[in-house]
């Protein structure tokens, strides 16, 4: 964080007696955004790793079983799909969740570095402090995706133009409840070196059980548990969203269900980091850092 930017917080600190102002608030979101952008231009492989994944996925998973595994005519398309064009709200789903745990990543990273101490111990509401670092990091990751869409239009992936636009919001909202479920698990994550654990039994299952790389009704012909399993996961909802979004269209039922897990996640984050009632106290009492 710059020098300018700290002394703007520091005068907005400085007014906490007489209460803060919207240009408070302001200032201070403006310099946790601001530093979450440098921190993700000064780690130019998170931005290409980022994209690597999804685009492997789209140049050589989708092209091997373009024949093997056909769509049918299932909303919101209105023809046959190519698996490719079926999978890119899933692989654009995928972007979004990987961003949401590194952003848990970073915050454990902060927590044992100390520089979480610095942010928490801020005059701010400890809720708008991570409601703000959630945001930024979900304006990172919407980003990404973008970047992802051009690539993948030269590919053949060509949802209507109106279809970028629409995405936008569903982005949003997708972003926001896998960021906040982030963040929840950063609170119970006590060490870095956990982190490879709940990569394998977080992101991974609430990838591969979901409808990001088959339609529902397959999974539920090869195998009702795992229907059962994927309808309960909030990441299918999450990638149903965008994917009627990219085609001009609102999916209700997984519009309701995104904001309802935003709800519980968010919530769940806040009351976790409040240094009264959270996780977070429980480890100071044991002695842990925050």
């Amino acid at each position: 964080m710059t020098s300018q930017v700290q002394a703007e917080m520091l005068a907005a600190a400085a007014g906490r007696g007489s209460g803060f102002r919207l240009r408070h608030y302001l200032i201070c979101f403006r310099g946790i955004v601001f530093r979450e952008a440098l921190r993700f231009l000064n780690q130019r492989e998170r931005f290409i790793s980022s994209l690597v994944r999804p685009l492997l996925w789209l140049f050589i998973f989708a092209a091997g079983f373009r024949q093997v595994l056909g769509v049918s005519i299932i909303p919101p398309y209105k023809t046959y799909v190519l698996y490719e064009v079926y999978i890119t709200p899933g692989l654009c789903g995928m972007i979004l969740l990987f961003s949401g745990m590194q952003s848990s990543l970073s915050m454990v990273y902060d927590r044992e570095m100390g520089n979480m101490r610095t942010l928490l111990v801020s005059p701010f509401p400890r809720w708008f402090l991570l409601v703000s670092k959630l945001l930024a990091g979900v304006t990172v990751s919407i980003l990404q995706v973008y970047v992802f869409l051009a690539i993948a239009w030269f590919w053949g992936v060509k949802p209507p133009l109106i279809g970028y636009l629409f995405i936008l919001p569903a982005l949003f909202l997708a972003g926001v409840m896998l960021c906040a479920l982030g963040m929840l698990l950063s609170s119970m994550i006590k060490q870095l070196e956990n982190f490879a654990g709940i990569m394998n039994f977080v992101i991974f299952p609430m990838y591969f059980a979901s409808s990001a790389l088959y339609p529902l009704w397959r999974i539920q012909e090869a195998s009702p548990l795992l229907h059962k399993i994927c309808l309960a996961n909030p990441f299918t909802y999450a990638v149903e969203l965008v994917r009627f979004a990219l085609y001009g269209q609102i999916n209700w039922h997984s519009l309701l269900v995104v904001i309802g897990c935003i709800l519980i996640f968010l919530g769940g984050a806040i009351l976790a980091y409040d240094p009264s009632k959270g996780l977070l106290s429980r480890r100071q009492d044991e002695g842990g850092n925050t």
